[in-house]
C-alpha cells in the first residue's frame, strides 16, 4: 500500500471536555463501535466491575477523572482511527495543551446540562491557535437539561465559531428517543445500552414515513419534522472546507452512556475529519507525503506498566515511514537512537509494530535520551514548534520525609518532571527543590505516584511566589551581573534554563524597571 494510501485512511484526533462533561465514557462508546472493546466500563461507578479503558493509572481509578492523556487505536470502517484522550480537569490543562499538537482534530464534548463551561472556553483558544478543526457533541441528552437551540447559541457565542448542527434530539431527559442524522439524512433508533452495542436497530430514511409516528409517538415525530425543517432553513449547508479550515463547528447531539447519537457522529467523523495534516517547524513545513520519516515527542510516560520500571515516550510520526530497528537522527542528542521496542496502543494495552506512518502515535521505550519537544528524523535537523511551559500559578518546596530514599525521590522527580506532569525548579542558592503546578490536584498526584512507584515520601510547604520568569539578555556581562546580585531569587528549571523567581507582581514590576537591558519570558521558549 502507496504511502499516500495509508495517509488518508488515518484521522488523529483529541477528545477535549471540562471535567464531567462525559468525555471519557464518549472514548469508551467510540472504542465499543469500532470493535476495539466489547464491554463499556462505567465511570465512577461502584457496580460495574470493569474498569474504564482509557482511565487506567491507580489514582485515576480511586478518584474517577483522567489524570493522564491515553493514546487508543482501533480501525473502523477500513479507516485507522488514532483517539487521544485527554484530562478534562484544569489542574492538567498543560498535558491537554500538548497533546493538542499532536492531532490533526478535535472533538469537544459539551454537558446540556452546564452548556459551555470555563475549561472548555481555554481550551478552544488552544484550538484556535493551530487552526485545529472541531466537531462539538452535546452529551447527556437522556437528562433534563437547557434547549438545543439555546445551547447553539451558547457555543456560538463563548467559542466565537460557527455553528451547524448535523445531528438533532428527538426530546430530552425522560421522553428522549434518539437523534436524526442531518448530515446522512436517516433515524437510526436504537435500543438504549449503557454496556454493549444493540442489533435491535430500526432505521428511518424518509421522515414523512408513518412508521416514524407509530415508534416514537405522534408529537415527537411532528416536533422532529418542524425542527429538522426550521434548521435546514436557518443554517447554511455545511461547508467541509469552513470545517477543516476551523471557522465552522459541525455539533452532534447525543447521549454517550446510552450509546445515541455517537455512532451517527462517527460515521460523519471518518468522513470529513482531516487525513494527517503538515506540521510546522522551525526550519519549513514539513508535509506527511515526503518520503524521509520525521517525527517529535509530544509525551513521555514513566511505569505504565507497574511490573516493569519502563518509560515510554509518545510520538507523532509528521512524515515518511517509521521503521522498527532503524538508527533515525535525535535532533538535540549526541547520537543516532534505534528503536526494537516500538508499540501502539489501545490505553495500557499494547502491541509491537514494524512500521507506522504519518498521523500514527507510537511509544518508544526509552532509558532517558527523549524529552518532550525533541524531534527524530531520517536525517535532517528539525526543530517542529510546540506549545511552551507556561509560568506555574502554585509553587511549593519539596520536603523529604525520608533521608534513605534520597535518591529514589531524585529519580522519580526527575523522571515525572520529564514527563510534563508539573515544573521544577532548584534555587542557586541552598539548593532549594521547587514544583509549580496550575493546580492543588497535582501536588495529590505527584505525591501518591513518588509513593507508590518510586517508594519515596515527601511532604510540599507552600511558598510565597508570584510568578517564575524565564530570563535572558543580548548582554552576558548584564546577565552575569543580575544573577548575582539577586542570587536568593535565581534558580535553574529541570533544562538547565535561567529563572527568576518573583514574590510579588509589584516586585517584579520594580526589578523590571530597574534591569531594562534583561529580558523577563512567562514561557520556557523565547
Amino acid at each position: 500500500m502507496s504511502l499516500t494510501t495509508e495517509i488518508q485512511k488515518r484521522r488523529t484526533f483529541a477528545i477535549i471536555a471540562h471535567p464531567d462533561a462525559g468525555k471519557t465514557t464518549l472514548t469508551e462508546k467510540l472504542l465499543l463501535f469500532g470493535g476495539a472493546i466489547q464491554t463499556a466500563g462505567a465511570v465512577k461507578s461502584n457496580k460495574i466491575d470493569v474498569a474504564t479503558k482509557s482511565d487506567w493509572m491507580e489514582i485515576e481509578k480511586q478518584r474517577g477523572i483522567s489524570v493522564a492523556t491515553s493514546v487508543m487505536g482501533f480501525e473502523y470502517k477500513g479507516v485507522k482511527i488514532n483517539l487521544l484522550d485527554t484530562p478534562g480537569h484544569q489542574d492538567f490543562a498543560e498535558d491537554t495543551y500538548r497533546t493538542l499538537t499532536a492531532v490533526d482534530s478535535v472533538i469537544m464534548v459539551i454537558d446540556c446540562v452546564k452548556g459551555v463551561e470555563i475549561q472548555t472556553e481555554k481550551l478552544m483558544e488552544v484550538c484556535r491557535m493551530r487552526n485545529t478543526p472541531v466537531i462539538c457533541f452535546i452529551n447527556k441528552l437522556d437528562r433534563e437539561g437547557r434547549d438545543p437551540y439555546e445551547l447553539l447559541d451558547e457555543v456560538e457565542e463563548k467559542l466565537n465559531i460557527q455553528v451547524r448542527p448535523l445531528s438533532w434530539p428527538i426530546g430530552m431527559g425522560k421522553s428522549f428517543k434518539g437523534v436524526y442524522n442531518l448530515f446522512d439524512k436517516k433515524l437510526n433508533l436504537f435500543t438504549p445500552s449503557q454496556r454493549k452495542l444493540s442489533d435491535d436497530r430500526t432505521v428511518i430514511e424518509n421522515l414523512d414515513d408513518a412508521e416514524l409516528d407509530t415508534l416514537i409517538g405522534q408529537n415527537p415525530a411532528n416536533q422532529l419534522r418542524e425542527d429538522v425543517e426550521l434548521i435546514e432553513g436557518v443554517y447554511p449547508d455545511f461547508d467541509v472546507k469552513e470545517y477543516l479550515e476551523g471557522r465552522v463547528a459541525p455539533v452532534f447531539f447525543g447521549s454517550a452512556v446510552n450509546n445515541f447519537g455517537v455512532n451517527e457522529m462517527l460515521d460523519t467523523f471518518i468522513n470529513i475529519a482531516p487525513a494527517p495534516k503538515s506540521r510546522n517547524a522551525e526550519e519549513r513545513e514539513v508535509l506527511p507525503e515526503e518520503s524521509k520519516f520525521s517525527g517529535f515527542v509530544f509525551k513521555i510516560h514513566a511505569n505504565m506498566d507497574p511490573n516493569h520500571r519502563n518509560r515510554i515516550a509518545f510520538l507523532r510520526i509528521c512524515s515518511g515511514k517509521f521503521e522498527r530497528n532503524k538508527p533515525y537522527n535525535h535532533v538535540r542528542g549526541p547520537k543516532p537512537l534505534r528503536f526494537s521496542n516500538v508499540t501502539q496502543f489501545m490505553a495500557q494495552d499494547r502491541e509491537i509494530v514494524d512500521e507506522a506512518f504519518p498521523g500514527d502515535i507510537i511509544g518508544l521505550y526509552d532509558t532517558g535520551n527523549l524529552k518532550i519537544g525533541d524531534a527524530l528524523t531520517e536525517g535532517e535537523n528539525l526543530t517542529f514548534k510546540g506549545i511552551p511551559s507556561f509560568s506555574p500559578e502554585i509553587f511549593k518546596e519539596v520536603i523529604n520525609k525520608d533521608a534513605m530514599k534520597t535518591k529514589q525521590l531524585e529519580k522519580g522527580l526527575k523522571q515525572l518532571m520529564e514527563e510534563g506532569v508539573a515544573q521544577y525548579f532548584t534555587y542557586e542558592m541552598g539548593n532549594r527543590k521547587v514544583v509549580g503546578t496550575v493546580g492543588q490536584l497535582q501536588f495529590e498526584v505527584i505525591q501518591f505516584r513518588l509513593k507508590h512507584e518510586y517508594n519515596a515520601s515527601v511532604e510540599f510547604a507552600p511558598m510565597n511566589l508570584y510568578k517564575a520568569c524565564w530570563i535572558s539578555s543580548k548582554d552576558k556581562k548584564q546577565l552575569d551581573e543580575f544573577v548575582r546580585s539577586k542570587s536568593r531569587h535565581i534558580a535553574r528549571d529541570k533544562d538547565d534554563k535561567l529563572v527568576f523567581m518573583a514574590e510579588s507582581r509589584a516586585w517584579l514590576q520594580m526589578v523590571q524597571d530597574n534591569y531594562p537591558e534583561i529580558e523577563f519570558h512567562f514561557t520556557s521558549e523565547y
